[in-house]
């Protein structure tokens, strides 16, 4: 009877893991990060590419979790992973932003005139920087 209990939990932390990827990815559709990006960059015959990239890095990041994988990547590979996750918030945080008309009201609300291209930077610098002292700086995260 035990054996059912476990399989039980196993597949209902299953299910839900892939409800809450499918909408995470979904979320992530709908705001329209990956289409905006290619055309920015002038890369959109890449989308498919990104978008892939970014499904198998949340398999590869789920299972790492899941199974208590342990990749050693060394302090720069830290580095770089730090500059990518900061970028991608950034641009996901932006882009959301950007969806819910956030930005333009916040502008307005504190009398921006100029410099909105510098705030939005500044945003995704914050979240890099977030994301680096989170790997670096240890126990930043028990705050």
């Amino acid at each position: 009877m035990e054996i059912v209990k476990y399989l039980v939990l196993i597949i209902l932390g299953f299910g839900a893991g892939i409800v809450i990827a499918g909408a995470v990815f979904a979320f992530i559709a709908i705001i329209g990060v990956v289409p905006r990006l290619a055309g920015k960059t002038g890369t959109s015959k890449y989308v498919r590419l990104y978008e892939e990239a970014i499904i198998f890095g949340g398999i590869i990041g789920s299972a790492a979790m899941v199974l208590d994988m342990y990749i050693p990547i060394g302090r720069v590979g830290v580095i770089i992973y730090s500059l990518l996750t900061g970028m991608f918030y950034g641009c996901l945080a932006v882009s959301l932003a950007e969806v819910l008309d956030v930005l333009p009201v916040l502008a307005r609300r504190i009398r921006v005139r100029q410099g909105l291209r510098w705030f939005i930077t500044a945003l995704a610098l914050g979240k890099l920087l977030g994301s680096v002292l989170y790997y670096f700086v240890p126990g930043f995260y028990y705050v």
